[in-house]
């Protein structure tokens, strides 16, 4: 059991160092979450644990200890894969506690430097405005058809070659134009549901959005894609800009409430995670907001999968996004969808829940952490040896094929709601 610290310990009194502190004191010291810690894992120090950093962040809300470059460090060198969460007995809520942990840092100003500022410039001015993303996705499709960035790729910074080394081949602009704003369902009708696109995700995986509207349509769902909806705010609830986070799930929930849908879809992972979040972000809207959202493959076994016609020979593994097994607690959903699709064999592998690495842009702001944690998953899906991979999340999507064509094995990442398409085809 905890004690509340003596008097005049020197506990913060302001708001968000007062919620740490109240957080922290869930944690009973167990240590149960280390085994599952990536970053645990690879450096077997406590401080690197999700049991040393709350040490860490209750250190500091109680002012023992110093808000520091070492704190600040810890905050950013854990990935935020939750799966901490799914271990606790106690019911500590570390995504949280780690975003709030992560505003002190940026409030102290700790983080300083380029990469920083170009963090905060693509994420405050790039993915929440469509066209500007748009448009700079264009400019790189333009210069990987004319093979310009492999002019450049050497004149660039490490992290970015990392960045250039992780990018799909981006699609052509029909693949990412805008889905329509209303498509009605096909047979009988068993819901009206809002479809979030996403930011970046619309313009790299349009392709994913389209199959899944597809599959919601064939599922009898009314479909309402709102044209004034945009980015999640999750990258930037993990970057400690909680404020502009907060906004953006704001302007959101104001927009699928106006849509008026009894769910409220998402085929990424951590998109799903933010929005759910939003229960706690936003006081008055959030709660029922939070409640209408639905991960795509979770609403389609909750309702019941119509059955696919289409038989897909393949062997399959299915890799559970961190922030859905972990932050939604969707496990059974898109393996009991995918066993349901005629010829596909699913394949199980050693390490389905644990992070690949990806966790937002970890792995351009962590390339070698990242790459440590996802060499564990592409050694388990080595020796699964399957023709497909199968996450639901943008990131992890990238994260994974880069992960196997390094490794050189024939295995594609794709979504499983695009194998669900493909059988309905």
């Amino acid at each position: 059991m905890n004690a509340e610290p003596e008097a005049g310990a020197g506990r913060a009194a302001g708001t968000r160092q007062e919620e740490i502190y109240r957080r922290a004191l869930d944690c009973v010291h167990c240590g149960l979450c280390l085994p599952v810690c990536p970053t645990y894992r690879e450096t077997g120090r406590e401080s690197s644990s999700p049991r040393g950093r709350i040490y860490l962040f209750r250190g500091v809300a109680e002012g023992r200890i110093p808000l520091s470059d070492a704190v600040a460090e810890e905050a950013y060198l854990c990935l935020g894969c939750r799966a901490c969460e799914t271990a606790c007995p106690s019911g500590v809520r570390f995504g949280s506690l780690l975003e709030l942990a992560r505003a002190e840092v940026e409030e102290a100003g700790l983080r300083r430097g380029v990469a920083r500022r170009l963090e905060r410039l693509v994420l405050r001015h790039l993915l929440p405005h469509r066209l500007r993303l748009r448009l700079a996705i264009d400019l790189l499709a333009l210069a990987q058809r004319l093979r310009l960035d492999r002019l450049v790729l050497p004149l660039l910074p490490s992290a970015l070659r990392e960045a250039h080394g992780l990018l799909p081949t981006l699609p052509p602009r029909r693949e990412r134009r805008p889905l329509p704003e209303l498509v009605p369902a096909l047979g009988e009708r068993r819901g009206r549901v809002g479809l979030l696109t996403g930011c970046i995700a619309a313009e790299l995986f349009g392709r994913v959005n389209q199959a899944t509207l597809r599959v919601l349509v064939r599922n009898g769902f009314e479909v309402v894609v709102p044209a004034g909806q945009g980015c999640c705010g999750a990258l930037h609830a993990h970057a400690g800009d909680e404020a502009f986070a907060h906004r953006l799930a704001g302007r959101n929930a104001a927009v699928f409430a106006e849509a008026g849908v009894d769910a409220v879809v998402t085929n990424s992972a951590g998109c799903g995670a933010a929005l759910r979040d939003a229960a706690h972000w936003l006081p008055d809207q959030g709660p029922a907001f939070a409640a209408r959202v639905r991960d795509v493959c979770e609403l389609l076994d909750e309702a019941g999968l119509r059955p696919p016609e289409r038989r897909i020979e393949a062997r399959v593994c299915y890799d559970d996004p961190c922030h859905l097994v972990h932050g939604q607690r969707v496990e059974r959903a898109p393996r009991r969808l995918l066993a349901r699709i005629p010829g596909l064999e699913l394949v199980p592998h050693a390490d389905p829940t644990s992070c690949c690495g990806a966790a937002g842009i970890y792995n351009l702001s962590h390339p070698e952490m990242s790459r440590a944690v996802l060499a564990r998953k592409i050694d388990a899906l080595a020796a699964a040896d399957p023709d497909l991979v199968a996450s639901g999340n943008p990131g992890c999507l990238m994260q994974l094929a880069s992960g196997l064509r390094r490794r050189g094995l024939r295995a594609r990442a794709v979504h499983p709601v695009e194998l669900l398409d493909q059988a309905y085809s």
